[in-house]
């Protein structure tokens, strides 16, 4: 989130952040955007009577800005069905693997133990099912024999900075499209990610 808020104050990002939203008031990511001047809402999850009624707040909250976009980073609930289908082709999400491998926890270490000689991150459009909407830009890494699970997560979140700023250019620039369903790149058809090798050191 940072990095897409610098990136865009510094006129690097034909976008703007005008609001950054969490469902918890201690995370380090509203204290950033608060410093960067940038308007902030907590929207609590625990104590929400339920999902239902938290969703309908945090709608609430997201449609007051009327968004082109909503970027997640870092938001780790589990959104319905129903609520991300009404932000279709207007949502993103970043997931530190190389998708459809390892949804879900834990993907550096799942990479770790399954001997994987490669991993990553992916950008890809928010769908209903979980870690599974349209693939868009993928970054790849090598996987070191010394690698460790913190080694390889920092080496993979370096990459998430550079891929995820990429991607929302690319809508920016309307590039990257969504059409009926489904994500076109330079009005085409995008069936499968563009992937991006980075250096392993």
């Amino acid at each position: 989130m940072a990095t897409i808020a610098r990136e865009c104050m510094q006129h690097r990002l034909a976008a703007t952040v005008t609001v950054v939203i969490s469902d918890r008031p201690d995370v380090a990511g509203i204290a950033t955007a608060q410093n960067l001047g940038i308007e902030t809402h907590v929207v609590p999850w625990k104590t929400a009577p339920d999902r239902a009624a938290f969703e309908l707040t945090l709608g609430g909250r997201i449609d007051a800005y009327n968004p082109d976009l909503v970027i997640l980073a870092g938001f780790m609930r589990v959104l319905s069905g129903p609520f991300v289908e009404r932000y279709a082709g207007r949502m993103l999400n970043i997931h530190p693997s190389l998708l459809p491998k390892y949804t879900g926890l834990h993907t550096h270490r799942r990479a770790l133990d399954a001997g994987d000689s490669s991993h990553g991150a992916t950008v890809h459009f928010v769908t209903p099912e979980l870690d599974g909407g349209p693939l868009i830009l993928q970054s790849r890494v090598t996987v070191k024999p010394s690698d460790t699970e913190a080694a390889l997560a920092a080496r993979v979140q370096a990459t998430e900075h550079v891929i995820y700023p990429r991607v929302i250019e690319w809508i920016a620039a309307e590039r990257l499209q969504w059409n009926d369903g489904r994500p076109l790149l330079d009005s085409r058809p995008l069936k499968n990610p563009v992937v991006e090798q980075f250096d392993a050191s």
